[in-house]
């Protein structure tokens, strides 16, 4: 993930909230079911790691088989993994993930295709180290696809083609897919994608999509991807958010902008950070109590939950699932990045150590309470 996400983290530090633990909040969710709730709205998804694609967590495999009905792999299927060095290609992970995606009816995402982060290093460069050419790259690019995407054909619900093109100024990132090929890298991957899988659908896949500038900059490449003749089945807004942004209102702006253009949105890679901004106090000096201070102030929920930190996150799942509910002529998929709290990302980034609890199921796997409140929106 980019740093550039961490704008959207939130800022809780200074909300002067209490500390009564998270275990006086008992929830009474346990025989509703999040996939059986939005059934005819929008699918419900979840992103499975190494271990629980492989099924070594009884606990958290029961909640992805009861709830989700849609699953990505967060990492195994990324680029670094399926070919870490030109032409060996490595699928023992991938394959066991389709095969446990086929075994539960599950919908299969696979994630991603072509990503400036991630990529394996020998993608860009010679055996001297240097750039490859234009024609060369495009190549690498067809090879990758066309061997991913072909093993699996038939098999896999969609892809995510191309994942983070565009900075929040609306601007081409200038990765190294941009700087050798050209705009065109892209609806190349759309097409190298639909060549070797014409069923299966395609998405763009992008993070703070609400920032107006961004949605707009990522609107005109989409654009420009379809008027060349390329299918662009769907636009995936990641919703890395926080407990104080973005605006759920702009959120709203997003989903409108992207579905006229003739696409289907996706909430691709949902969770909800509750720590504080990840820049904390910008001065902190070389004094060892100063820095202490520092650390505690980042990492404030080390040992639980305060119950009204809880409150006000379950309070934002429930807005955010009302816009997602509300639009779900649009919105074809919802999907949280991770099972439990204990699995996410967030944990250990961008400080390591950090203990977060963005997610629908605590370090334990037992729903939150405000899950039953989200499945209260279908209700209504």
């Amino acid at each position: 993930m980019n740093i550039i996400k961490i704008l959207f983290l939130a800022g809780v530090a200074n909300l002067g909230l209490g500390c009564s633990p998270v275990k006086s909040l008992k929830s009474d969710n346990n025989n509703d079911v999040l996939k059986e709730a939005f059934e005819g709205k929008f699918h419900i998804g979840t992103a499975l790691n190494a271990n629980q694609i492989w099924e070594r967590d009884p606990a958290a495999m029961a909640v992805v088989k009861k709830h989700f009905n849609s699953i990505v792999a967060e990492n195994s299927m990324k680029s670094m993994y399926m070919q870490p060095s030109e032409g060996n290609f490595n699928f023992k992970d991938s394959d066991k993930f389709v095969e446990f995606g086929e075994k539960n009816n599950m919908q299969i995402i696979g994630h991603t295709l072509i990503w400036h982060s991630q990529a394996p290093s020998w993608f860009f460069v010679d055996k001297d180290g240097n750039d490859v050419s234009r024609e060369v790259l495009i190549e690498r690019m067809r090879k990758h696809i066309h061997t991913v995407v072909g093993r699996y054909k038939g098999r896999i619900h969609g892809w995510d083609v191309v994942n983070e093109a565009i900075l929040d100024n609306g601007e081409w990132r200038k990765s190294k897919f941009y700087t050798i090929i050209g705009e065109d890298f892209i609806p190349l991957a759309f097409q190298f994608a639909r060549e070797a899988d014409p069923n299966t659908e395609l998405y763009y896949n992008d993070y703070s999509t609400a920032i107006p500038s961004k949605r707009e900059g990522i609107a005109k490449m989409v654009k420009k991807v379809l008027d060349s003749g390329q299918r662009v089945d769907a636009i995936g807004m990641q919703e890395h958010n926080g407990l104080d942004g973005p605006a759920v209102e702009e959120v709203e702006k997003t989903i409108l902008r992207f579905s006229d253009l003739g696409t289907k949105v996706m909430v691709t890679e949902m969770d909800i950070s509750v720590l504080p901004h990840a820049m904390g106090r910008p001065n902190t000096g070389a004094e060892l109590t100063d820095t202490q201070e520092y650390r505690n102030e980042l990492n404030p929920y080390i040992d639980g939950l305060p119950e009204d930190v809880m409150i006000a996150l379950g309070k934002r799942y429930v807005d955010f699932f009302r816009v997602y509910l509300k639009h779900h002529d649009k919105v074809s998929r919802v999907t949280v990045w991770g099972v439990g709290d204990g699995d996410s990302w967030k944990n250990g980034w961008p400080i390591p150590g950090r203990t977060d609890y963005p997610l629908l199921f605590d370090r334990s796997y037992k729903p939150k309470p405000f899950v039953k409140d989200i499945i209260d929106l279908t209700k209504n």
